[in-house]
């Protein structure tokens, strides 16, 4: 049974051009070219420009990714570099191993 792929919609928070910064957002872009094939939106807020929006959405730590839609919210913090975490909180992971299930 073929089913529409999911549409994620994600923002990055991060705090200007630092090299935790630069790691994550390369790191997620990685992620999401090879796991996401194009299925996704990525906003990309600097909280030191726009401090409000980190305000509005609770965010503490940078960086931080947010997934936004499919529900549930989820947050991750930090660089990105733990690829199986990340892809957790997006729950894609548990998807994947969902399907396998599916198969047998």
């Amino acid at each position: 049974m073929n089913q529409a792929k999911k549409t994620y919609v994600l923002k990055l928070y991060v705090a200007g051009n630092t090299p935790h910064s630069v790691r994550a957002l390369k790191t997620l872009k990685n992620i999401l070219d090879q796991e996401f094939q194009g299925v996704y939106a990525l906003k990309v807020i600097d909280v030191l420009k726009n401090p409000q929006l980190a305000e509005e959405d609770k965010i503490l730590a940078t960086p931080t990714l947010s997934k936004i839609l499919p529900p549930p919210v989820r947050k991750i913090i930090g660089d990105l570099t733990d690829r199986e975490r990340v892809l957790i909180g997006l729950d894609l992971l548990y998807e994947e191993l969902s399907e396998e299930d599916d198969k047998d």
